[in-house]
């Protein structure tokens, strides 16, 4: 193993910082854990890594700030689903902070399913993490219903009609809401959640409260709404829900907390911080 590993780099962080959590397995003399010309094996979570395009669907806040919330919400969960995992930037961040759990991903879209098992792979973790290929609002029978503590969506934000759409295979149903949105998400939640467990998600600003109806529209009560400011004086950027099984959270207030990443000055603050920290990333 040389210093331009992958696997070697990750000791050497500045500072003398060491990643906290489980390390990935690697590539293991497998071809197809080697990213290609057009792809990166990102950071993620401690030493956890993704593969992702250089051109396309990457990582973002949206992803972390969710799986921050979620891990916040259940820290001791057994089993977590993520809903249209994407390149599973979610599933990657909760199997890193449940190193005990079984987690699933659903994901339709074929190119960002092969990039989510080959980080699967990669992390070590096919043991106890499995990929759904379908349509989330399908797939009834791939996962049981009531067995989930924890349940996460990163949904798109944009309904289709809203804007022009892009023609790029992966960025398509990042963005727009092809294969539904957050209301898809928060039924799809309700469907799989376990007595005591948790459903997170982001969505956009607008309309303000759609997070909020769309849990509630499924038999779910909120529990806290955070909005991401992204520097302080800019106007929110998304928000993310935390709910529950009606019946055993009855009615409820909402908490409505803030979480603003960089201050006047362009500094990274206390809330982001904080976050990363949980999530093992360096300060």
């Amino acid at each position: 193993m040389t210093a331009s590993d992958p696997m070697e780099r990750s000791r050497i962080r500045r500072g003398g910082w060491v990643p906290p959590g489980p390390r990935p397995a690697g590539a293991l003399g497998r071809a197809e854990l080697v990213p290609g010309a057009e792809e990166d094996l990102a950071f993620l979570t401690g030493d956890f890594r993704i593969f992702q395009l250089k051109v396309g669907h990457r990582w973002s806040l949206d992803d972390f700030v969710t799986a921050y919330v979620a891990l916040e919400a259940n820290p001791s969960a057994r089993r977590a689903a993520d809903l249209g995992c994407g390149i599973g930037s979610v599933l990657m961040m909760l199997a890193w902070g449940l190193p005990e759990a079984l987690l699933a991903g659903v994901e339709a879209q074929d190119l960002s399913a092969r990039m989510a098992e080959r980080s699967i792979a990669y992390n070590g973790i096919e043991d106890r993490c499995a990929l759904v290929r379908g349509d989330l609002r399908e797939t009834h029978d791939a996962l049981p219903p009531g067995s989930f503590d924890l349940v996460t969506g990163t949904p798109p934000y944009i309904p289709i009609g809203s804007g022009l759409v892009s023609n790029k295979e992966q960025r398509r149903p990042c963005f727009f809401e092809t294969l539904g949105g957050i209301e898809d998400y928060a039924r799809a939640a309700a469907r799989l959640l376990a007595p005591g467990g948790r459903f997170v998600a982001c969505y956009g600003v607008w309309p303000e409260l759609r997070g909020e109806d769309a849990a509630r529209a499924a038999g779910l009560e909120v529990i806290s709404r955070l909005d991401v400011i992204p520097r302080e004086g800019k106007p929110v950027l998304f928000r993310v829900v935390t709910a529950g099984r009606a019946a055993e959270i009855g009615d409820n207030e909402p908490a409505v907390l803030r979480f603003v990443v960089r201050d006047r000055n362009g500094d990274i603050t206390s809330d982001m911080l904080r976050a990363r920290e949980r999530m093992g990333q360096p300060p």
